[in-house]
């Protein structure tokens, strides 16, 4: 099999599913809010779509059970779509808790658009694996910054509303790539008996050392580098600049997490990832240090974008010890159950920095230090005495 075009049609739908799911909260606040429903209805909706991401690690199990996992992932974003576009259709003509509803559908298929689309690229990159997700990781970039740029850029074009109706249309279209990515025989060998419950990947999570490090570690640089856009909109009053200077450093952040993917395609992490993600969370750690002594904006714009680059190299070992130490029966599960606790993570970091950064600044990144640092730590004395008691 010629793994470019493949590739890259993996490239394309995993792009246009995370547009979806990147940009669709923004669509359903922007849209009640224009509308004069009020910020407690508009955060209600968006969390309608969001929350049930946790749940998402439950549906997984679909993934590794199937026959052939492309249908459950295309039939994923089907339903997302069709959901996602009622929704937006017919708010304002149905009770808000239909909407509620129909937003909480496309939720519980979005950790199949983000994590379960990812467990599609080993059949394809073979030897190749480490390298390709550095596509992979350019994707979830491209989801996170342009899905919401082009929800903005359409809403004041036209409405919030059609731009939601664009991200559904982009999505239907990733289902339909989605089953044209190369076929993978399922894991569990025609006995979907041997594929583990959603509770028994838990404790396999929490048991196997390394997939125990994936899991805390990846959720403490979540928490912590999402104090970054908070942390950039105050540091504006305390280099003297004005609010552009903060879309430049969060835009700058962005940039650096495209540019480490880049990075990661030119050059491939090497080694073993588990000690990869304790040497890159370190970095991490050491970039956000920096911050906190930028002395002026420039200075300030350049450490952002290192800390995205980093944290692109981070994701990656990520990925690679979801994929290289998860048990084959149970690999979509782990993937989404370490991608739903990083989007929590994320959510509660980014909630923590908002009431620190108002005492100080520098508090959520000194928090966020103390937090890596912690981590690696931990990570470091976990991995000795498992060598210990083997």
């Amino acid at each position: 099999m010629n793994q470019h075009p493949a590739l890259a049609r993996y490239v394309v739908a995993a792009s246009l599913a995370r547009l979806g799911d990147g940009g669709g909260v923004v669509a359903i606040v922007l849209l009640a809010t224009m509308r004069g429903d009020g910020g407690a209805t508009a955060g209600l909706l968006g969390a309608c779509l969001t929350a049930p991401h946790l749940l998402g690690p439950f549906v997984a199990r679909r993934i590794d059970l199937a026959a052939d996992g492309r249908k459950v992932i295309a039939t994923a974003c089907a339903l997302y779509a069709t959901a996602l576009m009622t929704a937006v259709t017919t708010y304002g003509h149905i009770p808000l808790a239909l909407t509620g509803m129909l937003l909480a559908i496309a939720g519980l298929c979005g950790p199949l658009l983000t994590g379960g689309i990812s467990t599609r690229l080993p059949a394809i990159a073979g030897k190749n694996l480490r390298r390709a997700q550095g596509w992979d990781i350019a994707t979830y970039g491209i989801g996170g910054t342009v899905g919401p740029s082009i929800v903005a850029a359409v809403s004041a074009w036209s409405t919030p509303a059609l731009a939601a109706q664009c991200l559904a249309i982009a999505v239907f279209v990733a289902a339909w790539l989605v089953m044209r990515l190369p076929y993978a025989a399922p894991e569990h060998g025609g006995n979907p008996h041997t594929v583990p419950s959603a509770w028994r990947t838990i404790q396999l999570i929490t048991q196997e050392g390394r997939l125990r490090r994936t899991l805390y570690m990846t959720m403490l640089v979540a928490f912590s580098m999402a104090a970054l856009p908070i942390t950039a909109v105050h540091m504006t009053g305390m280099l003297g600049i004005s609010l552009a200077g903060a879309a430049a450093m969060t835009a700058a952040y962005g940039i650096g997490n495209l540019s480490g993917s880049v990075g990661i395609m030119l050059r491939p992490l090497r080694g073993s990832p588990d000690q990869g993600m304790t040497g890159w969370a370190l970095c991490a750690a050491a970039g956000l240090c920096a911050i906190v002594l930028s002395p002026g904006w420039i200075i300030a714009v350049g450490l952002f974008w290192l800390s995205g680059a980093v944290n692109a190299f981070f994701f990656a070992a990520t990925l690679a010890a979801r994929t290289e130490y998860a048990p084959a029966n149970a690999r979509g599960q782990i993937f989404l159950w370490v991608a739903a606790m990083k989007i929590t993570a994320g959510s509660a970091g980014t909630a923590v920095a908002g009431m620190l950064a108002g005492w100080n600044v520098r508090l959520p990144l000194l928090l966020g230090i103390t937090l890596i640092a912690s981590a690696a730590l931990l990570s470091t004395l976990d991995r000795k005495l498992n060598r210990k008691a083997a």
